[in-house]
């Protein structure tokens, strides 16, 4: 007879029988409870489980989501951060939790390569970022209103988006930062976009399946 817990943080154990003779039994779910073994119902906690991940899941992909768009909105507003400015600026602020949690997520985004960087600020007259990495690039990013364009024929004034585009990234494999090859075409991993659920592809609207940053 065998008794372990499977998960450390858990109460629940599991109690494994095996005998010499007879047809094997079926491992038990139990806890203590009141002073008293009771069997829990092995189907109900996976069943909990599988819910706590899913949770646990959306989570994760809802503080992706808020930090892509937040990143957006800011750049269009006229402001562009670091990692470390992002996180302190927005810490507690739209369910994002500490600034080592926005770090930490910030990271993950970084390594699957939906953020990149830009490490020379000058074009938005900001100064060029001394850091290991540099100001946070999203996918389809434009900073401010734009630049002012006077057609010459008509007189009529309209706005060209002013494009964030990165020029490194973070290595998937070594966490290095290394050049963008080509900062026009905003490229992922190799195979970091087959493995993504059909939620985060929602992440990428305007992605490029390359292959190479």
């Amino acid at each position: 007879m065998i008794m372990y817990r499977p998960e450390e943080d858990q109460p629940e154990r599991r109690l494994e029988i095996e005998l010499r003779n007879g047809p094997a039994l079926d491992t038990m779910v139990i806890d203590k409870r009141n002073g008293r073994w009771i069997e829990l119902d092995a189907r109900g906690e996976r069943l909990v489980r599988q819910d706590i991940g899913r949770k646990l899941d959306a989570e994760r992909l809802r503080k992706h989501d808020v930090i892509l768009g937040t990143l957006l909105d800011e750049a269009a507003a006229g402001r562009l951060y670091s990692t470390m400015q992002f996180a302190e600026a927005f810490e507690n602020k739209v369910g994002l939790g500490s600034k080592h949690t926005i770090r930490e997520r910030l990271s993950v985004l970084a390594t699957k390569g939906f953020v990149k960087f830009r490490r020379d600020g000058t074009d938005f007259d900001l100064p060029t970022v001394r850091s290991r990495f540099g100001y946070l690039c999203v996918e389809g990013m434009t900073f401010g209103d734009g630049v002012e364009n006077v057609d010459a024929a008509t007189g009529e004034v309209t706005y060209l988006p002013r494009p964030v585009l990165p020029s490194h990234f973070k290595c998937p494999q070594t966490g290095n930062c290394l050049e963008v090859e080509n900062p026009s075409i905003w490229v992922y991993p190799e195979g970091v976009l087959d493995d993504l659920t059909p939620e985060e592809l929602g992440l990428t609207p305007h992605s490029s399946r390359k292959t190479s940053p």
